[in-house]
């Protein structure tokens, strides 16, 4: 079974995976907003949000993110000035 399948065996086509990660110096709307520019900027996310302070970074994908686009986000998080941590357990 697939991503977009639910247990009934119907598929959703529109699916949304959301996957959290932490970042470490997110402490300013200016710092969120560099931040969701980097990480939104990439072709896989469809939607990005930047929580100031607790520096959470939900991204939504359309599949589940693996190692690949793990590091993707991580690179372009370094790049852009800030401290990528790793995901967040669900």
């Amino acid at each position: 079974m697939s991503n977009c399948c639910t247990p009934d065996g119907s598929c959703n086509t529109n699916a949304e995976i959301k996957t959290t990660y932490k970042v470490e110096g997110v402490g300013s709307a200016h710092c969120q907003g560099v931040v969701a520019k980097a990480v939104g900027g990439l072709d896989e996310i469809t939607a990005v949000d930047v929580e100031i302070g607790t520096g959470l970074v939900t991204v939504t994908t359309a599949t589940e993110p693996g190692e690949a686009l793990d590091a993707l986000i991580a690179r372009t998080i370094d790049e852009a000035g800030y401290d990528f941590t790793g995901r967040v357990a669900a």
